[in-house]
């Protein structure tokens, strides 16, 4: 096996630049092989709310931020509308390297598995507990997944405000990359009023 934990949280860690710096050596799943860095959440420290993606994208890999790519800017559209600045949230994603396979030139997102959230968990929590939100909002699955356990479902549960194991309420919903895949301008902009309406949520609480 040629990967393994050289990275790990701090006990007590102090700031999120503390956690980042950690994070860059991580060598926990086999992802950082292929991915051209590790990609550590960015924003407000201190924020109330907290966002959670599944996993970087291409643009975000190559760029070291999360959120910069098409999904990003949908996302900061979608936050707009819903009243939150997105200057004042934290985003992050229960994965920090891209997992991509190649199709000719380009590089295409691939859903990371289950053992590869949980080697990335560590971290996850240990933002949660600098950064210490009011509320956390889970885009997609796997970011749901990773903090509410395997059978917990996005879709049936979308846009109410639960408890979680950290003891931070949540609110789940869809990646914005799912509304990039809608098939027609009217399911796409059904789908981008949904998820603005699940922000909204997140706006007023707690």
């Amino acid at each position: 096996m040629r990967y393994r934990s050289v990275a790990q949280p701090p006990p007590k860690p102090r700031n999120i630049g503390q956690l980042k710096a950690a994070a860059a050596s991580c060598q926990a799943c086999d992802l950082w092989e292929a991915a051209t860095q590790t990609v550590f959440g960015d924003g407000d420290g201190h924020a109330r709310l907290m966002l959670v993606g599944e996993q970087p994208g291409d643009q975000e890999d190559l760029q070291g931020k999360p959120f910069v790519g098409p999904a990003g800017k949908l996302l900061e559209r979608a936050l707009n509308e819903a009243g939150i600045d997105r200057g004042r949230v934290y985003l992050t994603n229960a994965v920090k390297h891209f997992r991509w396979t190649r199709r000719g030139k380009r590089r295409l997102h691939e859903k990371p598995n289950a053992g590869q959230v949980r080697a990335c968990r560590p971290w996850l929590e240990a933002e949660i507990e600098v950064v210490k939100p009011g509320l956390i909002v889970l885009l997609g699955a796997t970011a749901a997944q990773s903090v509410m356990g395997p059978a917990f479902r996005v879709s049936r549960q979308r846009g109410e405000v639960l408890s979680s194991p950290f003891g931070i309420p949540i609110v789940a919903t869809v990646h914005p990359s799912s509304i990039l895949r809608a098939t027609d301008e009217e399911s796409r902009e059904a789908a981008m009023s949904s998820f603005i309406a699940d922000l909204k949520v997140a706006a007023k609480n707690p």
